[in-house]
């Protein structure tokens, strides 16, 4: 491949550490950051989380669109040039992040923390019954990358775990269910039910009212999936009713919620403001280089999103 530019719109200090790493492992390419493009017909590669408007005809020569992020769901697939090739970040970084992230924040619902708080709130001395992990089953909805990585470290804490998607899986030490056939079996099995399905139209509003009550009574939630698949209104009917025990929400829609918004005060829900998993800047950098490698090889890259699928 002759001379060509990557171009990169994202925030401009991440993209400065990913110039960095170009320039050291590939001083041949041109790496700008919008607004710079230089000549709009040498750009081949970009990395966004939002893309320019009009993209076939800006770059007429772009073989490769990029997200800066794990997920693609911001993108309007129907703008993009149809044989564009799209691909979800994938680096090392987002999957420590998640796993850290989940991980803490089944261990603290496995434990009883936020009835704790509640009670110190209280000053209350109250003692609960412990459970053993083996006692605590953790049902995983979404089974890609990071669904797996999250896991292995639940299995290696020793839960009993199961996980969903809508296709069929193997993961060692999880018990799989794939399909809607197969989902009630799953919620019905789901103490803690950890979601991380991408956002597609099958999954906005997929948690509601009818899957919580497939739920066993008392069962908690972490979402660390998307906003749009959350109802909040069947969260807090189900909180209030008992039917739901707790929830950790790190994603929510709007982003940020309004400061009125029931969510900020409920005593059974505790929420961060999206930061379970963030990308890193020198392993994302690094990641791209390596899909770019594939590329001009002729080579599968990783993190190539299906467009029927939308992830």
């Amino acid at each position: 491949m002759g001379a060509f530019t990557f171009l990169y719109k994202s925030d401009p200090a991440r993209g400065r550490l990913w110039a960095e790493v170009f320039r050291r492992r590939a001083p041949h390419i041109d790496f700008r950051i919008w607004p710079d493009i230089g000549d709009a017909s040498q750009v081949r590669f970009l990395a966004a989380w939002e893309p320019p408007d009009d993209l076939a005809k800006r770059f007429p020569d772009l073989q490769v669109l990029f997200s800066s992020g794990a997920g693609v769901d911001q993108f309007d697939f129907a703008s993009l040039p149809p044989a564009l090739p799209v691909v979800r970040m994938v680096e090392p970084g987002i999957v420590r992040g998640m796993v850290e992230y989940v991980t803490h924040a089944v261990l603290g619902l496995h434990r009883d923390m936020p009835q704790y708080r509640r009670q110190q709130q209280e000053a209350c001395w109250k003692p609960l019954p412990v459970r053993t992990a083996a006692e605590r089953r953790v049902g995983v909805l979404g089974l890609g990358s990071l669904g797996q990585a999250v896991l292995a470290q639940l299995v290696a804490l020793g839960f009993d775990c199961a996980g969903w998607s809508r296709s069929r899986h193997q993961v060692q030490g999880v018990q799989c269910h794939a399909g809607a056939d197969e989902l009630p079996a799953f919620l019905a099995r789901s103490d803690i039910l950890v979601c991380l399905l991408p956002l597609t139209d099958s999954t906005r509003g997929f948690l509601d009212a009818r899957l919580f009550s497939q739920l066993p009574e008392g069962a908690s939630l972490v979402h660390v999936g998307r906003g749009p698949q959350l109802v909040d209104a069947d969260l807090l009917a189900a909180l209030e009713s008992g039917r739901m025990g707790d929830a950790v929400l790190d994603v929510t829609d709007p982003e940020p919620l309004p400061p009125e918004h029931a969510f900020w005060r409920h005593p059974r829900i505790q929420l961060t403001p999206h930061i379970a998993s963030m990308t890193q800047p020198l392993s994302a950098a690094e990641a791209v280089l390596d899909n770019l490698e594939r590329f001009e090889a002729g080579e599968p890259m990783q993190g190539l999103v299906d467009r029927a699928r939308g992830y």
